[in-house]
């Protein structure tokens, strides 16, 4: 109990020390992650006839649909509650299905169920792991826009090739694939 109070509280801590930091010349209803309840069984379990897949691949990204959602130890409300993801938007891959619940890793690699409302198809990216520089042009040699920190989610909109564009309110740009989680390597999307 103790690492899952320690875990939310280093959530909120971190999601409100996180922000894009503009450069002196910068200028200036959601979907549900899928329409019916479905079904499917954990991987290397056999899957009864009654119980059916959502039809979507397995893994793929997702986001987190609220401000309070918990991940738990198991895929039914009588399993504990390991921790509570406290940040709308934040991108976590879907690892596994079962019934009206989703097995979810985030950018830590921590992995828990979340019922299947709690999550949205609409996809976002984190800044990975140091200060990252959003481009106005797929580009390293485009004109920076700003300067997000690690740990910044924002709206992925497209990506081609090796680069992305996002959008993190005040500032919309392109960021090396590589520099976010939350995109597979080689997936396209526009």
């Amino acid at each position: 109990m103790a690492f899952a109070v320690r875990r939310l509280l280093t959530a909120v801590l971190v999601a409100s020390c996180l922000a894009f930091a503009p450069l002196a010349f910068a200028e200036e209803a959601d979907a549900p992650e899928e329409a019916p309840p479905a079904a499917a069984a954990a991987p290397g379990a056999t899957t009864p006839s009654a119980i059916k897949t959502s039809g979507l691949p397995v893994p793929r990204f997702v986001a987190i649909r609220s401000n309070e959602v918990n991940a738990r130890s198991g895929p039914s409300t009588q399993y504990p509650i390991l921790w509570v993801f406290s940040r709308r938007s934040m991108p976590v891959e879907v690892v596994a299905e079962f019934d009206t619940w989703r097995r979810i890793r985030d950018s830590e690699g921590a992995e828990g169920w979340v019922m299947q409302g709690m999550l949205t198809a609409k996809r976002s990216v984190i800044v990975a792991k140091e200060i990252r520089t959003l481009r106005r042009e797929p580009s390293a040699a485009a004109r920076p826009v700003a300067r997000a920190e690690p740990g910044v989610v924002a709206k992925l909109l497209r990506c081609r090739d090796e680069w992305c564009e996002i959008d993190g309110g005040e500032y919309r740009g392109w960021l090396k694939r590589s520099e976010v989680w939350g995109v597979y390597p080689t997936e396209r999307l526009e």
